[in-house]
């Protein structure tokens, strides 16, 4: 108590609580450091040009236009009221505040507490709202515009199975134009079989006129009986070089359904199709009609196969880079340990060498690294493996050596009183009490590397997220959705396994 005390008179304020608070109005944090107290007032003073700073640039983003630093606030005030004016009362009342601070920093007593840092934090989160664009409004009212994808995603199971099919139809020809000899004639009927004749059997395609408005073509009358009853049935076009495509009509795909007769009747206009000019002859172009049915039983589709193959590849790539991060890191964890390194200058400055290696590579997430290993090995899960090992070095690196520097020391001195050299000393008194901080620590990056397997698959480090990516550009949600259930699944599946191990040797 006596030395607090005496601690308290000699940090004594170098101004009166009137000139620090002047101060900090002029300079701010200048009279915390004239209280003493340095680090508050820089941190402060730090504050506050950062949040000067970061309105400044919302304020050149706002009124890019403008010239002047007077024009640009007013124009981005005037666009953005609701954020402009609380940022700036709140600066204003910080600026003050540090000055109160400062006032409060220089008295005897020091009765300036934390509330000036709830100001800076509640600042900041208006400023980081803003720079992150966050949009409440939009979010709600477009929520109905994704449940579309949303539901696909969360409910993909369609898609994990499926059926063979088996289409069947049947179609008239139509010449276009129509010349001065006879136009195709109908088909032949079949008993038993699909038919569809057109009306008439030749006619104009659509065209474009001067404003590239669509002119309709030929209407024709199509009939089809002997179809499946009760069916819907799509109409396909053919042109005369073997181009298919459903037909449409005011933007839709014509789909109708067949009676219980299995007959129908539709009216269509004939499509807008440009020929190349090595098309020569009589132009034959093809109508019809199409059922497709499902046929035999359920089976696995061709989603749902991939995505087993690319998770198990996920689950190897994270084993595999797991493993060799483990026996790389063991020998490299001493070495960054600073209680086994401190025995002599070469030794720590190989520990100041070992540390700041380590901190460069995991500061690189494994994303980037997976990217130049790609440049090296190309795209495929050996550049995912090569990415994730070189993080996982780093990482349990630096857990291992922390865990070593966390031993107790009096095993260490034990063994060294019997004479032991520097490898005995690790084997008998540091590797036993790593043991147990070792396997949880291996656990727990097993489990990171699987999870982090799926985001290096978007840039092709192989595994599930490469799959993933493929499918999300498809807009194939429910073939995502899979793999977003794969992911879980196999995630919370390795959690209870590791948790298991863990039991067992922690």
């Amino acid at each position: 108590m006596a030395t607090r005390k005496v601690q308290q008179e000699i940090q004594h304020s170098l101004a009166t609580p009137v000139v620090a608070g002047v101060a900090s109005l002029l300079i701010p944090g200048l009279g915390q450091a004239l209280a003493r107290q340095l680090q508050r007032g820089l941190l402060l003073l730090g504050s506050l040009i950062t949040a000067i700073g970061l309105l400044a640039w919302r304020v050149s983003l706002l009124a890019s236009s403008e010239i002047g630093a007077i024009a640009k606030l007013g124009k981005a005030i005037k666009r953005r009221p609701v954020f402009m004016i609380p940022i700036l009362v709140c600066i204003a009342a910080l600026w003050l505040w540090i000055a109160w601070d400062a006032y409060q920093q220089a008295r005897p007593d020091r009765r300036g507490g934390l509330g000036i840092f709830a100001l800076v934090l509640v600042l900041f989160f208006a400023l980081g709202w803003q720079i992150s664009e966050i949009n409440l409004y939009k979010m709600v009212t477009e929520l109905s515009d994704a449940s579309g994808p949303l539901s696909r995603v969360v409910w993909p199971w369609a898609a994990a199975v499926t059926r063979d099919t088996e289409t069947t139809g049947a179609g008239a020809d139509i010449l276009s134009p129509c010349d001065d000899e006879p136009p195709p004639p109908p088909p032949e009927e079949i008993p038993g079989q699909p038919y569809v004749v057109a009306d008439p059997t030749c006619g104009d395609l659509a065209t474009r006129d001067e404003n590239f408005d669509e002119v309709p073509g030929t209407t024709l009358n199509l009939v089809g009986r002997g179809f499946a009853p009760n069916t819907k049935t799509e109409i396909w076009w053919a042109d005369p070089i073997g181009n298919e495509f459903r037909m449409r009509k005011e933007g839709e795909y014509i789909v109708l359904q067949t009676d219980d007769e299995g007959a129908f009747q539709i009216e269509i206009t004939m499509p807008y199709r440009l020929m190349p000019p090595s098309s020569e002859g009589r132009q034959i172009h093809w109508v019809g009609a199409r059922q497709t049915s499902t046929v035999g039983s359920l089976k696995p589709s061709t989603a749902l196969l991939h995505n087993i193959e690319k998770m198990v590849e996920t689950i190897v790539l994270g084993m595999m880079a797991t493993l060799f991060g483990i026996i790389f890191a063991i020998p490299i964890s001493f070495m960054a340990a600073r209680n086994l390194m401190s025995g002599s200058p070469v030794t720590m400055a190989l520990y100041f060498l070992t540390r700041t290696i380590l901190n460069i590579i995991r500061s690189i997430e494994p994303l980037i690294w997976a990217i130049l290993a790609i440049t090296v090995v190309g795209l495929g899960p050996f550049a995912g493996i090569i990415a994730l090992t070189v993080h996982s070095i780093a990482a349990l690196g630096k857990l291992y050596s922390e865990s070593i520097e966390s031993i107790d020391p009096g095993q260490i001195e034990a063994i060294n009183a019997t004479g032991a050299t520097r490898l005995q000393m690790i084997m008998y008194a540091v590797v036993p009490q790593m043991i147990p901080p070792f396997v949880s620590f291996s656990i727990y990056r097993w489990d990171i590397n699987v999870r982090m397997s799926t985001i290096i698959g978007l840039v092709g480090g192989g595994g599930i997220g490469f799959l993933l990516t493929q499918y999300i550009r498809l807009l194939d949600y429910r073939s995502a959705g899979i793999c977003v259930w794969f992911i879980a699944i196999t995630v919370a599946t390795l959690d209870y396994i590791s948790a298991d191990i863990r039991q067992r040797f922690v």
